[in-house]
């Protein structure tokens, strides 16, 4: 009986970890990322906050019975965040030349990945349904500071992946278009900024997203434009020229606004 009590409790266990929400291809959504003053009343089932900023936001819409997928850079140090003094300044690199007060993080150190477990521990204790680990590819980037192989990159996503998963959150492959296939089964939805914007190969980035339209599993997709009116302008060429199965969103960046396909 002993030994019985102990397999059927390790097996409860396996199943606590194991079990995580899983989203279905259409799902309505929507990113709030740097808005001020996120309105959840605007169509949504999914909404993808930020970890630090939206943390009073995300009991309203668990309230109001959304998925929240709690955002936060996996690749980079940002010097306003509140956990800042945890990154070991010899695992900084170089200052990211777009986004001031950001620099590129050493992926391969332990001690960034203990911070991204924290992270993670920190998304699901918010009651986080899923985390956006973004800047997951950093191996591209030609000014790191030190030297990121595809390799690294591989093994610190699935390091990311299997903590998310062990905390009973969903996650998602942020971007990173050129390991989609060695990533498929390790992510559980993507999401993908501006896709039609780019090509790869002659083609579409949007089209680099087949394994996950063939898994039937979602592609939260954004294209942004400058203004409300040319969202609706844009809207019809926008939605036309994605996959069918990529699931869309229009936005002006930092508004409380989206237009969808």
């Amino acid at each position: 009986m002993f030994v019985l009590n102990v397999i059927l409790f390790t097996l409860s266990v396996v199943d606590v970890l194991g079990s995580y929400w899983h989203p279905h291809q259409h799902m309505s959504w929507n990113d709030v990322i740097g808005e001020t003053h996120v309105n959840s009343g605007i169509h949504g089932d999914v909404y993808v906050v930020d970890l630090f900023d939206h943390r009073g936001i995300i009991p309203e819409l668990l309230s109001k019975g959304k998925k929240v997928v709690c955002y936060f850079s996996a690749g980079t140090y940002e010097d306003w965040r509140p956990d800042k003094g945890q990154f070991p300044p010899d695992a900084l690199g170089n200052e990211d030349p777009i986004w001031r007060g950001e620099r590129w993080v050493d992926i391969r150190d332990t001690r960034i990945r203990d911070v991204m477990r924290k992270r993670i521990q920190m998304a699901q204790q918010q009651g986080c349904h899923g985390v956006d680990p973004d800047n997951v590819d950093g191996y591209t980037q030609s000014d790191l500071g030190f030297h990121l192989t595809y390799d690294n990159q591989i093994d610190y996503n699935r390091f990311l992946a299997r903590e998310a998963h062990n905390h009973g959150l969903a996650i998602g492959l942020k971007n990173d278009l050129l390991q989609i296939k060695d990533l498929l089964h390790d992510f559980d939805f993507a999401i993908n900024e501006s896709c039609e914007k780019f090509h790869y190969n002659g083609q579409s980035n949007c089209l680099l997203y087949q394994p996950f339209f063939d898994a039937r599993k979602p592609v939260f997709h954004i294209e942004y434009v400058r203004s409300s009116s040319e969202a609706h302008t844009q809207r019809s060429a926008i939605c036309s020229n994605r996959p069918s199965d990529m699931n869309t969103i229009i936005k002006v960046a930092l508004t409380n606004f989206k237009v969808g396909c």
